[in-house]
């Protein structure tokens, strides 16, 4: 029975997520640089959960690219860099 990935969850240093790639379930970590970076046009003053939960989509895409890429860490962290 599949089991589903784990709900996001804040840390101190940014938000905890999981994505599967070819069957294999991989930790991720979007930075809280990481994500500053991706709400740095909006007017709003969001946690880091809000806008890890606002730009989900995008987020889960880029980890699951860096994660076809061969990028090695665990969990893979995704910084300001990752957003560009």
């Amino acid at each position: 029975m599949p089991t589903s990935p784990a709900k996001p969850r804040q840390t101190k240093a940014g938000v905890t997520f999981s994505v599967t790639v070819e069957f294999t379930t991989y930790t991720c970590l979007a930075s809280n640089e990481g994500l500053a970076k991706l709400s740095e046009h909006l007017d709003t003053k969001e946690t880091a959960m809000q806008t890890f939960l606002a730009f989900e989509a995008k987020i889960h895409g880029v980890a699951r690219r860096l994660i076809a890429a061969g990028v090695p860490s665990n969990p893979v962290v995704l910084g300001p860099n990752s957003f560009r």
